[in-house]
């Protein structure tokens, strides 16, 4: 098997991801489940064969270095690749996702297309994204980006590591910058920023604090910043940004925060129950006046209950999430309950209205 077979079945199948793994058969994650995909067990000499064929100069240097590269790979019309190569028990392991260049719509999405577009609006601040891994962090960035390409007329400056989603220029300019390709560092990108007039950036994700004062840096000198973090809703979002740095500037960055941080909009993909597929379960956090005192205050402990009373904002937490997914049918109350963050107070809930 090569590996543009490998890519067609995933197509085929509807496969967001495949494990490639020597002496081993073919494994694919369907709608978050992994199953097995061909009961054919993968040679040592055939995965040597397929990773020699993908890798370039750059990414076989990467992956003698450091034992693992990542990198991205185009195929037909409308998919592109995201592809990592690593080493476990000494032999060679390839993990495979799937992205559809056709970016879709909020409304297609089934995330809240107001609060979105209203972040879209926006002309300078920080908007956040967050999720564990595979929760279509990607995809919904991709959507607001191709938002205020078709809507507006901005530069919109992204770093990556690597390029996912490409964009064809609307009524915004893009120009995509990938690390260790057009430039070193997220640090090195954003260092530049100034000289290239940027209205919209999109780093990639931030991970430390270097990044994040650059982040804020930017918003404050007018720039729109999209970004996402590993974070499960928007309470745990602020404490990771406080955090990043030292104590004694916990008050300054949360005065920051205070009017920079225009929204964090948290997401879960659960399995649906009115058709195949997945669905996000999300959190939409909106800078009102409220949130806004209780970051100057340094009460983020109390953001989820302003939240959940901030529906004229468009808020929205994950339990008033999961319960009317339950309600309109679009997931089980089973799964709403695995997904939940505070399952008893869930359940409660849901026996009250004659759900479970």
């Amino acid at each position: 098997m090569n590996f543009k077979e490998i890519l067609d079945l995933m197509i085929e199948k509807d496969l967001s991801d495949m494990f490639v793994r020597a002496n081993s058969n073919l494994r694919g994650r369907r709608h978050s489940q992994i199953e097995v995909i061909r009961e054919e067990v993968i040679s040592i000499e055939d995965l040597k064969n397929i990773v020699k064929s993908l890798v370039g100069e750059r990414e076989t240097e990467k992956l003698n270095k450091n034992k693992g590269c990542e990198f991205t790979y185009w195929y037909k019309d409308y998919w592109r690749f995201r592809v990592g190569v690593f080493y476990q028990r000494n032999t060679l392991s390839v993990v495979i996702r799937k992205i559809d260049l056709r970016v879709p719509s909020f409304e297609k999405l089934n995330l809240p297309s107001k609060v979105l577009e209203s972040f879209c609006m926006q002309r300078r601040g920080l908007i956040l994204l967050t999720g564990i891994t595979g929760s279509g962090k990607s995809t919904t960035i991709a959507s607001m980006i191709e938002y205020i390409n078709q809507n507006f007329k901005r530069h919109i400056l992204t770093v990556e590591e690597p390029i996912e989603f490409t964009f064809a220029d609307k009524k915004s300019i893009v120009n995509q910058r990938e690390i260790g390709t057009d430039v070193e560092t997220y640090m090195d990108a954003l260092r530049q920023f100034t000289v290239h007039s940027p209205d919209v950036i999109f780093i990639g994700n931030i991970r430390d604090a270097e990044t994040c004062y650059a982040a804020l840096t930017a918003a404050e000198m007018g720039v729109l910043v999209l970004s996402t973090l590993h974070t499960v809703n928007a309470s745990s979002t602020i404490d990771r940004l406080i955090n990043f740095f030292p104590p004694h500037q916990h008050r300054l960055i949360l005065e920051q925060l205070s009017y920079l941080l225009k929204g964090v909009l948290s997401q879960r993909l659960l399995p649906r129950k009115d058709t195949a597929g997945l669905i996000p379960a999300y959190e939409a956090m909106v800078l009102s006046p409220s949130i806004s005192r209780l970051l100057i205050e340094n009460k983020v402990w109390e953001v989820p209950r302003f939240i959940a009373n901030g529906d004229i904002y468009g808020m929205k937490t994950f339990h008033q999430c999961l319960l009317e997914l339950v309600q309109t049918d679009k997931i089980t109350p089973e799964v709403a309950l695995e997904y939940a963050d505070k399952k008893e107070e869930l359940e409660m809930e849901l026996r009250n209205k004659g759900l479970l």
